[in-house]
């Protein structure tokens, strides 16, 4: 499955909510040294209920849109 989020780094608290039709993900990790990635990466696994290896960023490595691919 693929989905597309938009990031939100630097935020009070981690969650993930659906907003303007597509997930949004809160992170309170900065944005550098891929640090909002690995939280993102966390956030997700719990919210979804799979695990962190299951994840995987296809695009947008340095850009607050990504592509995730989550394997079944």
């Amino acid at each position: 499955m693929k989905l597309n989020i938009r990031t939100v780094p630097n935020a009070s608290e981690n969650k993930i909510v659906k907003e303007e039709g597509r997930l949004k993900a809160y992170l309170n990790a900065p944005a550098f040294d891929d640090k909002a990635n690995k939280m993102l990466i966390e956030v997700l696994a719990e919210h979804l209920g799979v695990r962190k290896t299951d994840i995987a960023i296809l695009s947008g490595h340095k850009s607050k849109n990504k592509v995730i691919e989550v394997s079944e």
